[in-house]
């Protein structure tokens, strides 16, 4: 981007750093006008929601009927899993709440999933990963200098979840994942998850591991588990007039629940992914894409979120302790992170991708699917 043509929405806070955005005549820029469009449309939507919702909770109890349990919640200890959690209890459900354990969480999250499934009755499991294999996986991400440092998470807690769902035969998985607080979120962010091939090219190149335990989950799998085993996801806070603010409240006053501080900072790695690293080395600002989503939703205003934006994302105090200590867990020395740090940033573009392919399938199954 030329620093001289700098341009932001005149109605979100998303700006041309990110190189897929456009603006029309007023200064609306693509991802809120599609927000608006589109997205908004597939929120909550009043009685015909509720409708929907009813039937949808009945349908998933019938697929329950002589299992141990209606579904599957993938917990995370942030307020959206952990308030879905919260949703399916009073909806009366049967559900088992799994966390994929990647070997970062913060001590604060493992104790709000543990005060969650405790006080609402839930069994518990824990998927938790090869951390070797894990561990490897990051690390040749940070070396390809790609922003796509969570996609490891995000694949191995949808693969976690569909095993687990396999093993008790459980049709339907529910989501914390909601339109309102996750609607916009650029392909410059976070190139598509579900391209295996680009992830097993990077391992390749700068890994030492194959993935032999890992559960990998790419657009076959994907189909596999969809069409043949018959499991869905349930994104179900887009099924009720979801506010964030509102179910932390809850969430803390009824649960005991602690708040982190910011989105997905359940995570050690992911807060300083989101905070730290993408912002200092590939001006990429994820709080833009929530902040966005947020004015849309009608829950933040513009001037809130500029307000916001003008502090720096990271604690200033202890990003050195916080460098430090990740180096330490993926095992590389603090001039390594340095040098890494230096690499050009780069794209799924320079490397093998199925893209294209990847866009084919998804469009033809758009289209079967909402036709």
């Amino acid at each position: 981007m030329n620093e001289n043509k700098y341009q932001q929405c005149t109605r979100c806070v998303m700006d041309n750093y990110d190189p897929g955005i456009t603006f029309d005549k007023n200064g609306y820029c693509n991802y809120c006008t599609e927000y608006i469009e589109k997205t908004s449309k597939r929120v909550y939507l009043g009685k015909e929601t509720d409708k929907k919702l009813t039937q949808l909770i009945e349908k998933i109890k019938e697929s329950g009927k002589n299992k141990k349990y209606d579904c599957i919640i993938g917990i995370s200890g942030g307020a959206d899993s952990c308030y879905a959690t919260y949703l399916l209890k009073k909806l009366g459900l049967r559900a088992l709440a799994v966390h994929m354990d990647n070997g970062w969480d913060t001590e604060a999250s493992v104790i709000n999933i543990r005060y969650l499934v405790d006080k609402l009755g839930f069994d518990y499991e824990s998927y938790v990963l090869d951390w070797e294999e894990f561990k490897d996986l990051q690390l040749a991400l940070l070396k390809a200098s790609v922003p796509e440092l969570e996609n490891p998470t995000d694949i191995a807690t949808l693969g976690a979840l569909h095993e687990i769902a396999e093993i008790f035969k459980v049709k339907y998985i529910i989501s914390g994942g909601n339109f309102v607080t996750e609607g916009i979120l650029p392909k410059s962010y976070q190139y598509n998850s579900k391209d295996i091939r680009y992830l097993k090219a990077i391992l390749k190149q700068f890994g030492t591991k194959k993935l032999k335990k890992f559960p990998t989950f790419g657009w076959l799998k994907e189909m596999y588990f969809k069409f043949i085993k018959g499991i869905r996801i349930i994104y179900i806070l887009n099924y009720i007039p979801y506010s964030k603010d509102e179910a932390i409240k809850i969430l803390e006053q009824e649960l005991g629940w602690k708040n982190h501080g910011g989105k997905h900072y359940e995570s050690v790695y992911t807060r300083f992914v989101h905070s730290y690293l993408l912002p200092v080395k590939f001006n990429i600002d994820y709080r833009k894409a929530t902040y966005s989503t947020l004015i849309c939703a009608g829950t933040m205003t513009r001037e809130e979120a500029l307000k916001d934006l003008a502090i720096i994302p990271y604690d200033i105090t202890n990003i050195e302790d916080n460098i430090n200590y990740v180096c330490k867990k993926l095992c590389i020395s603090l001039q390594e992170f340095n040098r890494i740090m230096k690499i050009p940033p780069k794209t799924y573009k320079d490397y093998p991708n199925n893209n294209k392919k990847l866009e084919f399938i998804y469009k033809v199954y758009r289209k079967l699917m909402y036709r």
